[in-house]
Parts: C-alpha cells; sequence; structure tokens
C-alpha cells in the first residue's frame, strides 16, 4: 500500500471509526464548530473514542463576551472516559452519557449534528455541507506528524437554544478529525534537550515574552482561521517555535480560499504575528500574511471578540477578520502547557527587565 501524501484523497470509510492498533493511547476524534457572529457567540462540539480502552470523552461548550471560565461560560458539558462498548458507527452515533449525535448525510461531505440539554435550556441543531472535499496535510509535519487529518470547511445552518432562546444559526465554519496514538508518551517532547529541560529559541532578541512563546519543545500549537463564505478565507497551522524575534510565526500548512478555489500555503511565504492583552496572555490582535503555492496573497488582520479558557492557560478565540475588503469570522485556538504559560505571562506582565 502507498504511503499517503497530502495529494491522497480520503474516502467514504474514513467517516466511520478505523481499525486500531494495540497501542493503549489510540486515539480517533471528530470536532466541530460554529459559531453566531451578531452574538459574538461561538460553540464546539468534540468526542475522542479510545477504540482500545472501549471509552469516549465527550464535551459541548458555547462561549461569548459573558464568561471565559467552564463556570462562567454560556455554556459547558462534559463527559469523562464514558463506556462505549461495541462497534460504534460515527457515520450513526449519539455518544453516551448525554453526548451529541451526528448523521452521515453524504459521505466526506453533509452531515446532520444534534445536541439536547433540557435542563439547561441548551440545544444545537445544525446541518454541516461541506464546501470542498476534506483536506489532508503533508505527513509528517507537526503538528500532525504521523497521526492522519482531515479539515474541512462547511456551510452550516441550523439553531441554537441558549437559555431557553432560539437563535438562528448560518456560517461558515470548520469541521476536523485526527485518528492516531495521542497522550501518553505521544503528549510531550522526547527530544533529549526537552528531557534535560532545556528549551532553546532559534532567534533570540526582542520582547521576553515574545522570546518565551519561541521556545523550542514545550508542545506549542497554535491554529487559526477565518471564513466569509465559500468563496474566501484561509486557515493555517502556525510554528512559534520557527518565529523571529519581531514576533513573525510562519504558517508551516494550510489553506488559502479565494474566488471558490482552494490552494496549499506557501509556508515559506505565509506567517502570522499576535499581540497580546497583558493581562490575560491571550491573543487580542493578530496580523496574517498568507501566500499559497501558486503565488496568490492576502492579508487578513483578526481581533478577539470573545475568549474560551478551559483549562486556565491559553484560550479559543472567536476573531472577527478583515480581508478583501471583507469580514469573516474564524478562530485563533492557542494551546499552551500550563508552566510555559505562566512563564510567558510573567513577562508579559513584568515592569522591569534585568
Amino acid at each position: 500500500m502507498r504511503t499517503p501524501d497530502e495529494d491522497t484523497p480520503f474516502v467514504p470509510e474514513d467517516d466511520a471509526y478505523h481499525p486500531f492498533s494495540g497501542d493503549p493511547h489510540e486515539l480517533e476524534t471528530t470536532w466541530w464548530s460554529l459559531n453566531i457572529p451578531e452574538r459574538r457567540l461561538a460553540a464546539w462540539l468534540h468526542a475522542g473514542y479510545h477504540g482500545n480502552q472501549r471509552e469516549v470523552s465527550w464535551k459541548v461548550f458555547a462561549w461569548d463576551p459573558s464568561g471565559t471560565d467552564p463556570g462562567r461560560l454560556a455554556y459547558y458539558e462534559n463527559a469523562l472516559n464514558v463506556p462505549m462498548p461495541g462497534a460504534p458507527d460515527p457515520r450513526d452515533i449519539t455518544f453516551p452519557g448525554g453526548g451529541f449525535s451526528i448523521k452521515m448525510l453524504r459521505p466526506l461531505m453533509d452531515y446532520h449534528v444534534t445536541y439536547a440539554d433540557r435542563e439547561a435550556g441548551f440545544a444545537i441543531e445544525f446541518e454541516h455541507r461541506g464546501v470542498h472535499p476534506p483536506q489532508r496535510f503533508t505527513p509528517g509535519e507537526p503538528p500532525m506528524m504521523d497521526t492522519p487529518h482531515l479539515d474541512q470547511l462547511g456551510h452550516i445552518t441550523g439553531e441554537l437554544t441558549l437559555r431557553g432562546e432560539r437563535i438562528p444559526i448560518d456560517c461558515h465554519s470548520v469541521r476536523d478529525r485526527t485518528w492516531g496514538p495521542r497522550g501518553g508518551p505521544y503528549a510531550s517532547s522526547r527530544k533529549p534537550s526537552h528531557l534535560r529541560g532545556e528549551h532553546e529559541v532559534r532567534e533570540p532578541g526582542g520582547p521576553r515574552w515574545r522570546e518565551s512563546e519561541r521556545e523550542r519543545g514545550r508542545g506549542r500549537i497554535q491554529y487559526v482561521f477565518g471564513h466569509t463564505d465559500a468563496e474566501t478565507g484561509f486557515l493555517g497551522f502556525v510554528r512559534p517555535q520557527d518565529g523571529d524575534a519581531k514576533g513573525w510565526s510562519p504558517l508551516n500548512v494550510g489553506w488559502l480560499l479565494r474566488d471558490g478555489r482552494f490552494q496549499r500555503l506557501d509556508r515559506s511565504r505565509s506567517r502570522m504575528r499576535t499581540y497580546r492583552d497583558p493581562a490575560t496572555g491571550w491573543s487580542a490582535h493578530m496580523q496574517v500574511e498568507l501566500t499559497d503555492v501558486t503565488g496568490r496573497t492576502m492579508e487578513a488582520e483578526g481581533f478577539a471578540v470573545s475568549h474560551m479558557c478551559e483549562h486556565g492557560a491559553g484560550a479559543n478565540a472567536l476573531m472577527r477578520w478583515e480581508y478583501d475588503g471583507k469580514i469573516g469570522w474564524g478562530e485563533d485556538q492557542d494551546r499552551w502547557r500550563p508552566e510555559h504559560f505562566r512563564e510567558m505571562l510573567g513577562a508579559l506582565r513584568a515592569t522591569t527587565r534585568r
């Protein structure tokens, strides 16, 4: 069998769960996102199936400017390590323990997703209609490395109920799936320098907090996207570890969408620079410069309009973008290890520098 490369298409069977190896850390995920710009509100539905342990952990949450941590979010519910025996099929599934449901309508493209928590007066029901076939990025590139991963832009229409109020959904946003070992030894860098507690900075200098942000071996992942419709937008994985002293970090994988045509990013000419709120440490303002492999370019400027912080370090932000004379909406997913985030935030808040 040929090793998949970035041009290998996904097949209908990729909507199902994949065969698991004997690795106890095998995990297969499904993630759905949506936004309601008028309310500065975004939502996630996520499930991770540990096939060899016959357990699933799922979460559903929505955030808006009213609160950022799980206790203050517009809505938050999760369930950990729920038994899921038998042969579950994610093409037609309701996750146990009160989780959300997925029904495939058209392989690899269209899905019906529902969730309800009647006691909280919260519900989501929508259809995700794929704008394009799911995209596979270069195997061996961070952050996916050897783990198959797909991203797909969809037109999402439906309804969200919040505290009994019914709110229409009509947006363009992203779903993804990943399968392979995760957790255990896969959750941290195994580089000798990391194991010794050393965190090289490739280009020293500049503001101390930006230098901290560039420390290598820290497991940093940042994922940004924004779309107006099926014609215009972008998506990229950021590599802060490979950034420069001025704060520009390359986007090593992703896409540029213009005039309805997707092209992969040229990672040598695509970059992002973020400006952080010194009170929270979270991204507040962002510049993105994109060039695709055919030479098309786009400059995007984004502002975070609401945040969700689940684990006390980095945050997910709903982003308002401007590019090509258009307004788009999407996210900044800014993931940190807590000890690394504390170091960066301390430098950002410092009143003197030695």
